[in-house]
């Protein structure tokens, strides 16, 4: 009995949630690039063969453009124990934007830059550190402290024309 109530402690302290790995990687990712307004920004997600998700892609500026987006609807509740979210990416040393929502049907996102290098990394964001935004414009409300998601978005846009590849290996709540 002593064991099972041990057990059950560890078990609850590594309350993780898992939104992307090579072993739960068949989420409907798709791309959103600029050319909903006008843009010609190309970009394309696929799993290798490691099981990992590609982001790539080329941003343009040309015709008022300059973002490439991959998102993915998901369903997920939050309990007081969730206060990050852990990337682990391998990137190409330039900027990214992870994005989340926590209504499908909300139109501004809640937003926290990150910056990869060209080596395996791990990058934790405070959930607290997401800052509404809508089109690239920061709102004048709170962050985020919803109790649940269901946007994940991942968005390049550096105001420069730019080739990107981004490996995404893990995504987590922690």
């Amino acid at each position: 009995m002593k064991w099972l109530l041990i057990l059950s402690f560890l078990m609850c302290l590594n309350d993780e949630i898992i939104i992307f790995d090579k072993d739960n990687n068949t989420q409907n990712w798709y791309v959103v690039n600029d050319t909903v307004m006008g843009g010609i920004s190309t970009s394309a997600v696929k799993i290798n063969d490691k099981g990992n998700l590609i982001f790539s892609g080329k941003v343009s500026t040309e015709n008022n453009g300059g973002f490439s987006m991959t998102r993915m609807p998901i369903a997920i509740g939050l309990n007081k124990q969730h206060s990050k979210i852990v990337l682990k990416v391998k990137g190409d040393g330039k900027q990214y934007q992870l994005r989340l929502k926590s209504n499908e049907s909300q139109r501004y996102s809640y937003v926290q830059a990150f910056k990869t290098n060209t080596q395996e990394q791990e990058i934790t964001l405070p959930l607290t550190g997401f800052y509404p935004t809508f089109r690239g414009r920061k709102l004048n409300f709170g962050n985020f402290s919803d109790n649940q998601i269901e946007e994940v978005a991942i968005l390049i846009g550096n105001k420069k024309d730019e080739d990107f590849s981004l490996e995404i290996i893990k995504i987590a709540i922690q």
